[in-house]
């Protein structure tokens, strides 16, 4: 059996930027990316803990560095600057190796930068 598990999260992040004039997604700081094990075109879930609002969405890859988060497209519409996000990625695993799997958890400052 096959089954779909967490396999990183972004932990409260601060939205940066919401564009709506976009062809949809989200850009994220390749920093939080490459703490997360997230790549470019991965499918995401956002969970926005300001109005509720749980969608999906694929990755941009966003400066090194700079804390961007910033919705692309239709996605700026759930969204506004300054709320907090959850960015939560999944994969599909046999079952008895999913028991095993530990999640990355990325938990950025305020800033959406790496605590160090």
């Amino acid at each position: 059996m096959i089954i779909e598990i967490l396999k990183s999260k972004i932990h409260r992040v601060k939205v940066t930027q919401a564009e709506l004039n976009y062809v949809g997604s989200i850009t994220i700081d390749e920093d939080l990316l490459d703490a997360a094990n997230i790549i470019p075109n991965e499918k995401v879930a956002i969970v926005n803990n300001n109005n509720g609002a749980r969608f999906e969405t694929y990755v941009i890859k966003g400066e090194r560095g700079s804390g961007m988060v910033c919705l692309n497209g239709a996605a700026a519409r759930l969204a506004q600057v300054g709320d907090i996000c959850i960015i939560i990625s999944y994969c599909q695993m046999p079952f008895e190796e999913a028991k095993q799997y530990q999640p990355l958890l990325v938990f950025p400052d305020e800033n959406n930068r790496l605590i160090k």
